[in-house]
């Protein structure tokens, strides 16, 4: 590990000398890539040299130790190295860490598609609740969600929900929560005080570039008619709302909440290349898992995920059996420890992988 850090500060103090160098100077794009890759080295190479640095003073606390010349200054340096232990394992795990791969879609902006699964109005009710958690959790963040797609029930449930969800590092927090979410209450429709477990099923796509997903416009059939719905009178009165089929898969796309139906084609069309690429990475993905998959991370719709309990007051996670009795906090959105737990338990998974 420590060889490998030595390579990536030559590179990064390379890096450094060559951004003075005036043919690099007068080369904005060469610049720029330069000081992109500087910043992908920087943390890991201020980890290492206080590193470094540690070691530097765990060796002279230790020369005083061995003198033994002086108590006081012994029991100094000892109580230092004790210190200096303790920090230096601390960085070791930090460095572990900085080192695994990094999954290059953490950074994008998703698409989150919510359905209401088994229980009928009760499913349809509880993803109405998820639509609210996630909102709240995406404006504790300081992220902005927003509504393409809405199809609602009579009795206020949410049938399907397709929101977009802009912010630095959406995707690496959001995207352990596709599956299967269940709840176990009594239903506002249940005479007899029975529980009821209902399910509604959460998707966490990251949104594609135009240059990932090759979209041909001979593969595409749009369809424009009447919103229904929210979104005003206007939106009644005027087709705006879109329709995209892409025709060799299927997949459809559809946006209806703008006024615009610019915009509103402009949505769809993110929501259809989102789950195209999602399609084509589950596709390399069971290539190259074929023969060792993991709960966290895999995306799968059929895994259950996690499980609302209200007259326990109770949610658990069952990849990683987590269980908080909160859960009134959690639909205000306070999924934080869930979500650290799962970053957690994967990068554990990747040390052990990876053999870091």
């Amino acid at each position: 590990m420590l060889n490998r850090l030595e390579t990536i500060e030559r590179r990064y103090s390379e890096i450094e000398s060559l951004m003075f160098e005036p043919e690099i100077t007068s080369s904005y794009e060469r610049l720029q890539a330069l000081a992109k890759e500087r910043a992908s080295l920087e943390g890991l190479v201020t980890l290492y040299r206080e590193h470094q640095r540690i070691l530097l003073q765990a060796n002279d606390a230790g020369a005083l130790l061995k003198d033994g010349t002086d108590d006081e200054l012994a029991t100094l340096a000892k109580e230092e190295l004790s210190q200096l232990e303790a920090r230096r394992l601390e960085l070791e795990q930090r460095i572990r860490l900085a080192l695994l791969p990094k999954d290059p879609k953490d950074e994008r902006d998703v698409i989150i598609e919510i359905r209401a699964g088994t229980g009928g109005e009760e499913a349809a009710l509880f993803a109405t609740e998820l639509y609210r958690m996630y909102s709240r959790y995406a404006a504790s963040k300081g992220w902005q969600a927003e509504v393409i797609d809405l199809s609602e029930t009579g009795l206020g449930g949410i049938k399907e929900i397709i929101l977009e969800v802009r912010g630095q590092g959406a995707y690496s927090r959001l995207k352990h929560d596709s599956g299967v979410h269940r709840v176990q209450r009594v239903p506002v429709t249940e005479s007899g005080g029975r529980i009821h477990t209902s399910t509604a099923t959460v998707a966490v796509l990251p949104e594609a570039d135009d240059v990932e997903v090759d979209i041909r416009s001979d593969d595409l059939r749009i369809d424009i008619f009447h919103a229904g719905g929210h979104g005003g009178q206007n939106v009644q009165k005027v087709a705006t709302a879109i329709r995209i089929t892409h025709i060799p898969t299927g997949i459809v796309a559809i946006c209806q909440d703008e006024r615009s139906q610019l915009r509103n084609k402009q949505k769809a069309m993110a929501v259809l290349r989102a789950r195209l690429f999602d399609r084509e990475l589950q596709q390399r993905q069971e290539e190259i898992t074929a023969n060792r998959r993991s709960q966290v991370g895999t995306g799968e719709r059929s895994e259950k995920v996690r499980t609302y309990n209200f007259p326990q007051n109770r949610v658990s996670d069952h990849r990683i059996n987590l269980t908080t009795y909160n859960l009134q906090q959690v639909l205000d959105g306070a999924l934080d420890e869930f979500i650290d737990s799962l970053i957690a338990e994967e990068q554990a998974r990747l040390l052990q992988e990876v053999g870091v």
